[in-house]
């Protein structure tokens, strides 16, 4: 089904193909590069080449989100990207629409103004009260995330992801954000055990049945090194991303989230062409 996605400074079309969402880590202690686009250069730079790569959105984090990490202030997160934002919005090249990866409506607000288009928020507007009427005061869409403080190996992942995408789509049309602009990701590896994850990857199409469009992010996880002893480090769990985000396209994901953008746009224009070929 083709629809649209609405943001504050466009559209982007879905269900024509699968879109491919590039991750720009502005941390130094990101699990996933260690740190490569730490410099703000680095992620111009980096960022740059993703989309000439064919992104379809960047998303640029201040914050690690990673297992263990460590917290940092709104002002400090914002210190990070927002040379990145500048430097982008001085260059040249033409950009897809840019997202800023946070759960804090002061981030949130200042990213809407640097030239920010969708709020990514891995806590499902579930954290901060205040950043879904920020999402609905600047037009900006919405990446509703699932995620947990911990995992529980005995809990059913597949209802509670249900029941707290659920709420957060609820609470994001409260507070004034149209549901066409509203996206819902799983979480893939956040608060969740590698066979959770699976189970979640699984079971996309019952989450894509809630009626919003469906972002997945398996790029580089745990649970794919999980399956191997020694498990790869994660550099080197781009053959495994790939197969979990073709799984994610087949079962309806509209956006894939990944590190290794040009190998994702060739592998997902393969599948989409054979998909309008059958």
């Amino acid at each position: 089904m083709s629809r649209t996605l609405p943001h504050r400074t466009g559209a982007l079309s879905l269900g024509g193909r699968t879109l491919v969402m590039g991750v720009v880590n502005v941390t130094p202690d990101s699990f996933s590069d260690g740190g490569l686009h730490a410099a703000p250069r680095d992620a111009v730079a980096g960022a740059l080449r993703m989309a000439a790569e064919g992104a379809d959105i960047l998303d640029i984090g201040g914050e690690s989100t990673r297992p263990g990490h460590v917290a940092v202030a709104a002002e400090d997160e914002w210190a990070r990207v927002a040379p990145v934002f500048d430097g982008l919005a001085r260059g040249r090249a033409a950009l897809p629409p840019l997202s800023i990866d946070t759960w804090k409506s002061t981030v949130a607000r200042r990213a809407m103004a640097a030239g920010a288009s969708i709020v990514n928020d891995v806590w499902g507007f579930q954290r901060d009260p205040d950043i879904a009427s920020v999402v609905a005061e600047t037009g900006a869409a919405a990446i509703l995330m699932h995620n947990r403080e911990r995992a529980d190996p005995d809990l059913d992942i597949v209802d509670d992801i249900l029941r707290f995408l659920d709420r957060s789509a609820r609470l994001a049309v409260a507070a004034g954000v149209p549901q066409d602009r509203i996206v819902l990701d799983p979480g893939i590896g956040f608060g969740k055990t590698p066979e959770q994850s699976f189970q979640a990857l699984a079971s996309l199409r019952r989450l894509k049945a809630l009626g919003f469009p469906v972002l997945l992010g398996a790029s580089r996880k745990h649970f794919i090194g999980s399956l191997f002893d020694p498990p790869p480090p994660p550099l080197e769990r781009g053959p495994g991303t790939i197969a979990a985000h073709v799984h994610g396209a087949l079962q309806g994901a509209d956006i894939v989230r990944a590190h290794d953008v040009a190998a994702h746009v060739q592998a997902l224009s393969v599948l989409d062409a054979i998909r309008r070929a059958a």
